[in-house]
């Protein structure tokens, strides 16, 4: 293993960054250019409305109109970027495209250290996500270099025993007893940041570097490797962030989403990643990071404001990205570093659970981006972005409650041609359909374009057996799109709920993400319910105002109404696998195959592991309860030795159920009352409870 002395000196002396005057090119005439078709946007919108803007109405309508064009309009330039770029090679300010493959390919690499926080996760899936990382590693013969951490804050002991025992036996399998490690905290104190910043406290100056999984996050061993040697290469950098593309979808709705990301997020990754260069976000998980300069640098006080702006950030990673900028170090996206992979949630209604979260602390970043000091003003516009992606729901949402006002307004109450005092002439509403055609036409080339430009661009590579063939590429297109449009009506709504409870700083509940459940009918209505009777309220105002403002209506009001039927569909997973079965919505690790995925889905004992009740487990199996009485806390003071005490009979009397969560989370920490039960069940008669455990067990083991 090489430490950081060794390298050349070319390496460990920071360059003038030569990337600074293209960044503000490039942003710069990005601002201009959605400045000019905003504004050139924003007046023909005036010249539709009848009254031009002259009353509140309409010009709070024609101002929600110009900032929602903008926010369209941007997105559309970075995925035109893209494109460009892509087909001329990439872009040659890209950290890779600055490296000579045999140079990169020479550099040697220094210790690093791959952590994986998780929380209520499926232990199953996750160590055997890590696992496949580590054979990948292995396989490339690079493995020494790395070390694994597995960072949990779990409180279930159902969980976290699982955890222990399918982290103890992948060690084993593995030979990486002194490589591979578990730690859980008692406090899991300020979410995941608390969790790193727990991690680096303790052993974060051992290491050079930090890369950081998600529970369901997979990288491949080259792809780690890489990001290595351009840190070592690149010593300005402090953060290396990969794109990570959506795979493993089994419902409907994963499927949908997995494709969508595999076929456009290309083009707006890499037109994301020109305009941001040096100075771009951290997504909090399959980036590497240099710990000295993150430990320096990167620590996150509670905000000091009120209500949504006080206390804990909660969406860390943009401001941990910000603060690294601050400290002049750049943060780089790579969209070229490949096998970089991670999961879609696998219903919408999962989804929006996630988009809950990320709303608040998106929302957090306002009072980082208007009172931190000495923040890039490209970060500023980082934590706006990701504002505005849950603000622009509510801004939409007023653009329709003004509209319908509008409409009735006209229709209800008799025209006023003289709404002014002393008006000497009278003020005549205009119509220009025509016009009004032509701002349709060109917000819907805003929006679907990349998409047709992201299928060109897989055309010209001699990409399209990747996603099925040309037919099955435009018929998942269309069908994406059509299900894009029916969602995007019910995430607004949602969305705006979202914004509202953090507005108001309504507690969140922090748990594990759902990987495999699909949506009741039960819970679909309950929780959209409302919405569906809101629009279905909304479409019945408007046929009753003009048949036409009611067709217009449709769009939006329709799937809201159908929201339930739609959350429930989706989600399932059979009408997914018959999609895959016939190579429509397909993917390139589909078509191509994955070694790194091929060990996912391999039979594994770490699946068989967390299917076992592993309170239970740790209670009756002898080398799993060793192993949790090693992991265990030391004998407890007296006062809580009699309450354990009292617990263990108890759970000796009447079984593990008759035990609370935090009961059981008090027996599982304690090695004492483990040893002790562990005697007692094996000595139980075979009437008790734990006598027709214990004989249920031994039977599936025979079996």
């Amino acid at each position: 293993m090489n430490s950081p002395e060794t390298l050349p000196a070319t390496m460990s002396t920071p360059q003038r960054p030569r990337w600074r005057l293209a960044a503000t090119a490039r942003r710069g005439l990005l601002a201009l250019v959605v400045l000019v078709q905003t504004l050139t946007a924003t007046y023909f919108m005036l010249s539709v409305l009848p009254y031009h803007g002259g009353n509140l109405v309409e010009a709070g309508m024609a101002t929600l109109f110009a900032l929602l064009f903008a926010w369209i309009s941007v997105g559309f330039w970075i995925g035109l970027t893209g494109f460009v770029l892509r087909r001329l090679g990439g872009d040659p300010r890209s950290l890779l495209r600055q490296q000579d493959a045999a140079t990169l390919a020479s550099t040697p690499l220094a210790r690093t250290a791959v952590v994986m926080p998780i929380y209520h996760e499926p232990v199953g899936r996750s160590l055997q996500g890590l696992k496949s990382v580590i054979l990948t590693l292995q396989r490339s013969g690079t493995l020494a270099n790395f070390d694994f951490f597995i960072l949990s804050d779990s409180r279930d002991p159902d969980v976290w025993l699982a955890e222990q025992a399918a982290w103890d036996s992948l060690r084993n399998e593995l030979g990486l007893q002194n490589q591979l490690f578990y730690r859980r905290r008692p406090l899991n104190l300020n979410y995941k940041s608390g969790n790193i910043a727990d991690f680096l406290r303790r052993w974060g100056p051992t290491y050079e570097y930090m890369i950081v999984l998600d529970a369901d996050s997979l990288m491949g061993g080259d792809n780690l490797v890489r990001m290595v040697q351009l840190m070592q290469r690149h010593p300005q950098v402090g953060i290396l962030q990969s794109s990570p593309s959506l795979i493993n979808g089994r419902s409907l709705f994963s499927r949908l989403q997995q494709f969508s990301n595999q076929l456009y997020g290309p083009l707006f990754t890499t037109g994301l990643a020109a305009i941001q260069l040096g100075h771009a976000a951290f997504w909090g998980h399959n980036a590497i990071l240099r710990i000295k300069p993150f430990m320096q640098h990167c620590g996150l006080r509670k905000l000091p404001g009120w209500g949504l702006f006080k206390g804990p950030v909660l969406s860390h990673d943009f401001a941990e990205a910000a603060y690294m900028g601050r400290a002049g170090l750049e943060v780089w996206l790579e969209p070229d570093l490949t096998q970089s992979y991670e999961e879609s949630p696998p219903t919408l209604s999962d989804e929006l659970t996630r988009d809950r979260r990320w709303a608040k602390g998106n929302l957090q970043h306002l009072w980082l981006m208007l009172f931190s000091r000495r923040l890039k003003l490209a970060h500023r516009m980082a934590f706006l972005n990701g504002i505005m992606g849950y603000v622009a729901s509510p801004l939409w949402f007023s653009f329709l409650v003004l509209t319908t006002i509008e409409v009735a307004r006209l229709i209800l109450w008799p025209i006023n041609y003289f709404p002014e005092q002393n008006q000497l002439f009278p003020l005549w509403p205009e119509w220009h359909p025509q016009r009004a055609v032509w701002m349709v036409s060109i917000t819907l080339t805003l929006l679907f374009l990349p998409k047709f430009l992201a299928i060109i661009d897989v055309l010209l590579r001699g990409r399209r057996h990747d996603f099925g063939g040309a037919i099955r590429l435009f018929g998942s297109v269309l069908l994406e799109m059509l299900i894009s449009a029916l969602l995007a009506p019910i995430r607004m709504l949602s969305h705006c709920r979202y914004v509202l409870e953090a507005l108001f700083n309504v507690n969140l509940r922090w748990a594990g993400q759902n990987r495999s459940g699909e949506t009741s009918w039960l819970a679909a209505i309950l929780n959209q319910g409302i919405g569906s009777l809101l629009a279905l309220c909304w479409a019945s105002f408007a046929w009753w105002l003009d048949p036409m403002f009611f067709l217009w209506s449709l769009p939006v009001a329709l799937p809201l109404v159908l929201a339930a039927p739609i959350f429930v569909l989706l989600s399932k997973v059979g009408w997914g696998e018959v999609l895959m079965r016939h190579r429509w919505l397909q993917i390139p690790e589909e078509a191509r195959g994955s070694r790194l995925l091929d060990d996912l889905e391999a039979p594994s004992e770490l699946l068989e592991i967390a299917q076992q009740p592993a309170f239970s487990e740790a209670l009756i199996h002898p080398y799993t309860n060793r192993l949790q009485v090693q992991l265990a806390h030391a004998p407890r003071a007296k006062r809580q030795q009699s309450e354990l005490q009292q617990l263990a009979l108890r759970c000796l009397r009447e079984g593990p159920q008759a035990l609370s969560r935090a009961e059981r989370n008090l027996i599982a920490g304690d090695a004492t009352t483990l040893q002790w039960l562990h005697s007692q069940i094996w000595q139980a008669p075979p009437s008790s409870v734990w006598g027709r455990l214990l004989q249920h067990r031994i039977g599936d083991n025979h079996g």
